[in-house]
């Protein structure tokens, strides 16, 4: 495990997961949505294709995401393992509540200098509508990934139980 994906749906625990693994292996951890929005206003990275080419061309890292559009082959095709937490509903929606509220009212500032705000829990593109709509899209697309026989090299390790997931990391050392 030298190329690690985490992936699953939003408010599954991908980045805690990533920085514990990371720790443990010294292994360089790359947030995905840190490269993506660099700015105020929720601005996206113009150079998110060629940062994650530099960063992928490094023998070691581990990267909190499935990958947006744009950059989601090229981290699946330079991968050599995925680590998938694979959690229903019940799990993440209350973990995704959590960190919004907290996030929203200590106006914590994440992703290019950005905040959530209460405003923005009314759009569709918040972490908890996010969470909800999509959480069955984002199983079936890392399913399709996972038997996708382009991507059959990769060693898969399915995570459905946040229990599971911690015994496992635990055993890392």
């Amino acid at each position: 495990m030298e190329r690690i994906l985490v992936v699953g749906a939003t408010g599954a625990g991908k980045s805690t997961l990533a920085r514990g693994v990371g720790e443990r292996l010294k292994l360089p951890y790359h947030e995905m949505d840190a490269l993506y929005f660099t700015g105020p206003d929720w601005t996206v990275n113009e150079t998110l294709t060629e940062d994650v080419l530099r960063l992928t061309a490094e023998p070691c890292w581990i990267v909190d995401s499935i990958g947006y559009p744009e950059v989601r082959d090229l981290l699946w095709e330079k991968a050599d393992t995925v680590l998938w937490l694979d959690y229903g509903r019940r799990v993440i929606m209350p973990r995704v509540l959590r960190r919004s509220f907290r996030r929203t009212v200590t106006r914590e500032r994440i992703f290019g200098g950005n905040r959530e705000t209460w405003a923005g829990w009314l759009s569709r593109e918040h972490p908890v509508w996010w969470a909800w709509s999509q959480h069955a899209g984002r199983r079936a697309e890392i399913e399709r990934r996972t038997n996708d026989p382009r991507f059959a090299p990769l060693t898969t390790l399915r995570f459905t139980q946040p229990r599971e997931t911690a015994g496992w990391l635990a055993s890392l050392g």
